[in-house]
């Protein structure tokens, strides 16, 4: 077995609701998703977290969330700064939002080695999926095969409003484009709408979406520290661009550099992208430890 690390964004954990001290427990022992999230992963066989958080939200997510896990599992916490930039730029007057999930990831590079996942801090994934990452990572990734678990899109759903998903298209199980898309169920029809202002289209039930949980290997840092100050060179100006994990994915597979295989679940996710989602979210862990998947204190 390998060493496995998980790596968690989550710098821009709370913000939808105002703040840390503002995200809601879940579980029946005021457990978080990302409590959970780590458990499973353990579970799995991923023996370190890493925490990409903002440097000003330290202290309060160490106390909040840190000190819940690091006697469980070797934590080690990133910080996500603006001017974590590659040499020779600076952060241009004004700009407030951070620079995407793919600038997260490269802000890992002296602290991640070997195999590692990437999550985001507030979806719950399912144990399946830290399963078949895991099998993956161990038996199968390479410099130039990673893999992204993908989710049947009707499994990702809420009934409170839109989402966004990356609607996948894929080729023999392997990954050839991401659209990211807002995506809708309107009239028992499955809407997407992409980000990028083309036209909307229907999709069925078990379309393939991303849901930013990624395999990768540490030779994706070469590649983002040499393709990041291209990103700079032409966004920089742009006080709203991001650098974002599926549009690098995609660049290297348009250049041949990678193959990304598609990991397929049926596992449901679960999440709280609308504050009336947290009932559902609520329910479903109270029927999972009804049923033994966890247990009712989660670390027993």
């Amino acid at each position: 077995m390998k060493d496995l690390t998980l790596v968690i964004m989550a710098a821009g954990m709370g913000s939808r609701f105002g703040g840390l001290k503002q995200i809601e427990p879940v579980g029946p022992n005021d457990e978080f998703i990302i409590d959970y999230s780590i458990y499973d992963a353990k579970k799995a066989g991923f023996n370190k977290v890493v925490f990409i958080i903002k440097k000003e939200n330290y202290e309060i997510f160490k106390e909040t969330i840190g000190k819940r896990v690091e006697d469980k599992i070797d934590v080690s916490y990133v910080f996500q700064e603006l001017d974590c930039l590659s040499d020779g730029y600076t952060v241009p007057e004004g700009r407030v939002k951070p620079w995407g999930t793919a600038h997260a990831i490269l802000c890992c590079k002296d602290t991640v080695k070997g195999c590692f996942a990437v999550i985001n801090s507030d979806d719950f994934y399912g144990q399946e999926s830290y399963k078949v990452l895991a099998d993956f990572l161990n038996n199968k990734a390479s410099d130039n095969h990673f893999a992204m678990v993908g989710y049947k899109v009707a499994n990702t759903l809420t009934e409170n409003g839109s989402v966004k998903r990356g609607i996948c298209e894929e080729e023999n199980n392997y990954l050839t484009k991401i659209t990211e898309s807002k995506v809708e169920k309107i009239n028992n029809e499955i809407i997407c709408t992409p980000l990028d202002g083309r036209p909307s289209f229907k999709v069925p039930y078990y379309e393939t979406v991303s849901m930013n949980m990624f395999g990768f290997t540490s030779s994706i840092f070469d590649y983002l520290e040499k393709d990041f100050p291209k990103f700079l060179d032409e966004n920089i100006s742009n006080l709203t661009s991001e650098y974002l994990i599926p549009d690098v994915i995609f660049d290297m597979i348009k250049k041949e550099l990678i193959k990304m295989e598609v990991l397929k679940t049926d596992a449901k996710w679960y999440g709280v992208t609308y504050k009336e989602d947290k009932e559902e979210v609520v329910n479903a862990i109270n029927e999972m430890v009804r049923t033994k998947k966890y247990n009712k204190n989660l670390w027993g």
